[in-house]
């Protein structure tokens, strides 16, 4: 996943230098000083928590002075002293921005928290007070009517595009008691996202399993039972076992632990995070936040939510976005019900009084995987070293663009596990930083994402280069043997790391034109998940941990076979979760939803059948309520046409192909949202993307 949504106007080019006043006035607040680092990397040794409100305060003192000199400016508005001088208004803010968001998700604490929820409403004000600026508006309507008497290429064109559109879509052209209810709006928005997010990181550390008796957890590995004994003397019950529902652990104790009343125990604490009728409750935030995302489609216009948020996606309406799902969701149903029989068969082969339930999809479909494919997962991790994973991405994009990733321990790091890699291009010039958090911890948010600490501009030839972060929730390792992860963890790797080259090698020239449609960002991510398993590249990097064996052709045959398995559930989680946010964003009415009911009626509706619940519940679905995947989770899918597709490409020329990789990069990766990204996609592939790739790939034929 791709933390993507970043307001345009906030996440202005970071440069490093900033105003005399500020650099006497910085009272040794690191923010209000040039980072004088290896490539401007934060200094976060000096950054304590009470540097960030200042330089918020002070960053959004300074956009608002260079934006009065914008509207005070009495020269005819055109481009360069318009737009331009928008995007580099906010240097400081983009400063504290990058720093800020990135560690408030991997090292975040109560203090850290109310700071974000400070930071939230701050910024929501700041937000408004420039697209609610009758002024500054006049000026940006002005450039983008007369367009025409200007010179301007195609990103210059897109950005200006982009900016009048968010604008209007800001609130710009509403009278002034519609302007105020919006910022109320807004306002309260801003602080129910920082509220849902936060009580859902807390569920992730609340809940603990502690075992006492080893017969309870017969099927799991020597490796898990040493981690759980790990985690358990640190917690301090020694003896014992200690298990949590993040990812790492949750997913192989579903896979392998036979006792059914523990797997259940597991997978409702993880599923009813956020339900539980308690102080970290969720219902009534999502429900509030429903409501006022409706209140602010009817203000500004809109039918629902969702016709807003879509307008500006490649889908372009919410129609298109249910189309692509239902499409994809009948042949994904009919071959889940395939695989509850498959499962169900073993159950009562082994005389099991029971019906198939969720908690039981992940111990029977790799029993399923087992008789079918003689593949199971432990036969898998020995060769999946953590270290060896990230060698391997590095590899492929070597091999595709000729990058070469050099460890950089003198650069400093946030937290002691976190990794530097400084990135050049083949002939050695710098490209960017790579930073890489892998594991998990309590201060950290679950799952895995790609951020930047700053983009890649190039504002009057003054090249800055980027900073990038891949964090994940990934197998620790243990006392004696070093992280093994998962097949599942080993492709969110690669996942993530697509997004990483997507922000290290773009060439543009404005930081708006980082801004990507959430159904684009997800493509080249999901495409370097398409090299992972490759025969030729399992080759160059799944060695086993101990003996140093290139992985067998038997297990790579294996898992060729075993592609296209469990493809019904794995596509139709995902697909019910999308539909279930698209269920809430096109809501007409603003009453507040009751969230159980709700959910129990968009359920019944798309039709799921009963072994399997979406990938998130409502209460616990950080995407569409904090991450800006709002009306957007359908995207991965979209996004999944195209990546299919475009694999092709390389299938038919190679998976190395140099000629493919090339024009990947510079119809994909390099424009960011600088064009229109789907005659780009044409420019690369020669056609428009066709969903049958889609369920070839899938095996939903």
């Amino acid at each position: 996943m791709k933390n993507f949504v970043i307001t345009i106007l906030v996440l202005t080019v970071a440069i490093t230098t900033l105003s005399a006043q500020n650099m006497e006035n910085s009272g040794g607040n690191p923010f209000f000083q040039e980072w004088k680092t290896p490539f401007g990397t934060p200094p976060f040794s000096q950054i304590k928590l009470e540097h960030y409100i200042p330089a918020y305060e002070e960053g959004i003192k300074e956009q608002n002075q260079a934006i009065d000199k914008i509207v005070a400016n009495r020269e005819t508005p055109n481009f360069k002293n318009t737009i331009e001088a928008l995007e580099v208004s906010g240097a400081l803010i983009a400063k504290v921005y990058g720093v800020f968001t990135n560690l408030v998700a991997t090292i975040t604490n109560d203090e850290m928290q109310e700071i974000a929820e400070k930071v939230a409403l701050m910024m929501a004000r700041h937000q408004d007070d420039i697209y609610l600026n009758e002024g500054l508006f006049r000026k940006v309507k002005a450039v983008y009517d007369d367009q025409a008497s200007e010179n301007l290429n195609t990103e210059q064109k897109t950005l200006l595009k982009n900016y009048y559109l968010d604008f209007v879509r800001g609130g710009a052209n509403l009278n002034e008691a519609q302007k105020k209810e919006l910022r109320g709006i807004n306002e309260e928005l801003s602080k129910l996202n920082v509220q849902f997010g936060d009580n859902v990181r807390k569920e992730n550390s609340k809940f603990r399993l502690v075992v006492d008796d080893r017969t309870d957890l017969e099927g799991l590995s020597e490796d898990m039972l040493s981690a759980a004994a790990e985690k358990a003397e640190a917690a301090g019950v020694r003896g014992k076992w200690l298990f949590t529902i993040d990812k790492p652990t949750l997913l192989p104790f579903l896979q392998f632990a036979k006792n059914r009343s523990l797997r259940e125990k597991m997978y409702r604490a993880y599923m009813n995070r956020g339900n539980n009728n308690d102080e970290l409750d969720n219902k009534k935030i999502l429900a509030r936040i429903v409501s006022l995302r409706v209140q602010k489609a009817k203000l500004l216009g809109y039918n629902t939510y969702a016709d807003f948020v879509i307008e500006k996606k490649m889908a372009k309406t919410p129609e298109n976005a249910y189309k692509l799902l239902y499409d994809v969701w009948k042949p994904t149903i009919k071959k889940a019900k395939s695989e509850v029989a498959e499962m169900q068969a073993i159950i009562d082969a082994e005389g099991g009084n029971f019906k198939l339930q969720p908690w039981d999809w992940w111990y029977y479909a790799e029993k399923v995987k087992k008789a079918k494919y003689d593949l199971d997962e432990n036969m898998l991790r020995p060769y999946f070293k953590l270290d060896n994973v990230i060698k391997g991405v590095f590899r492929v994009a070597t091999e595709l663009f000729g990058l070469q990733f050099v460890p950089r321990p003198d650069i400093e790091t946030y937290h002691p596990e976190v990794r530097v890699f400084e990135v050049r291009e083949a002939d050695g010039k710098h490209v960017g930083v790579l930073y890489t958090d892998y594991y998990p911890r309590d201060s950290k948010n679950s799952g895995a994402w790609c951020e930047n600490f700053r983009l890649q501009t190039n504002i009057g030839g003054n090249f800055v280069a980027p900073l990038v972060a891949n964090v994940g929730n990934f197998s620790r390792p243990t006392a004696d043997k070093p992280s093994l992860i998962s097949l599942d963890e080993t492709l969110t790797l690669f996942h993530e790391f697509g997004h990483a080259l997507h922000f290290l090698l773009p060439k543009v020239t404005y930081p708006g034109s980082s801004n990507v449609p959430a159904d684009f960002v997800e493509f080249p991510s999901q495409m370097m998940e398409k090299w992972a398993l490759q025969p030729e590249v399992l080759k160059l990097y799944a060695t086993h941990y101990e003996t140093g064996e290139v992985i067998p052709d038997s297990l790579i045959e294996k898992l060729e076979r075993s592609g296209k398995f469990n493809q019904g559930f794995e596509t139709g989680e995902y697909i019910a979760a999308s539909i279930l946010d698209l269920d809430y964003h096109t809501l007409t009415d603003a009453a507040e939803p009751d969230v159980p009911s709700f959910e129990a009626k968009s359920l019944a509706h798309m039709g799921i059948i009963p072994e399997f619940l979406p990938r998130y519940m409502s209460t616990n679905f950080l995407h569409i309520a904090t991450w800006g995947y709002e009306a957007g989770y359908y995207s991965y899918l979209w996004s999944a046409v195209l990546d299919a597709d475009a694999f092709e490409a390389f299938e038919e020329r190679g998976i190395f192909d140099k000629k493919t990789a090339s024009d990947y990069r510079k119809y994909i990766l390099e424009p960011l949202g600088s064009v229109d990204l789907m005659e780009n996609y044409k420019m690369f592939r020669g056609r428009e993307p066709k969903v049958d790739a889609l369920l070839r790939d899938r095996g939903l034929e």
